[in-house]
């Protein structure tokens, strides 16, 4: 009895450190420094913990691309909002509304897509706002 117990906890513990060891919002990206961009998708990441994507973005003065990467929420929680798998495809123009990194970098979360093509905007889960995402 007392070794199945162990098990138990033994069990939980290694389920619940996926869930201690996620970054909260505020860790890796600065909400004073919001973002819009737009540009055409490289290349999507439809896994959990966090879909990723990533799009080439011009500098309008001087025309240098550059590439740029997103963090969104968890596959399952982008689904309620219209997400799925296909919505964006390499070469899709979207812009993206979110938030820097704090070490300045090429990448952000997003709170949300515009599909040029169609205008149809969907939100990205972002987790700014909620300390520790759920995602």
């Amino acid at each position: 009895m007392r070794l199945g117990y162990w098990f138990a906890v033994l069990g939980l513990a290694v389920a619940a450190a996926p869930m201690w060891a996620h970054h909260s919002f505020a860790a890796e990206y600065d909400s004073t420094k919001p973002v819009k961009l737009t540009g055409a998708v490289t290349k999507v990441d439809w896994t959990n913990p966090h879909v990723y994507f990533f799009i080439d973005v011009a500098d309008e003065s001087t025309g240098r691309v550059t590439n740029w990467a997103f963090e969104m929420a968890a596959p399952s929680a982008l689904k309620p909002s219209g997400w799925t798998r296909t919505t964006m495809k390499i070469g899709d123009v979207i812009t993206v509304d979110g938030t820097r990194a704090k070490d300045g970098g090429n990448h952000g979360n997003a709170r949300s897509v515009t599909l040029t093509s169609t205008g149809q905007k969907l939100g990205a889960g972002s987790s700014e706002g909620r300390g520790k995402s759920p995602y």
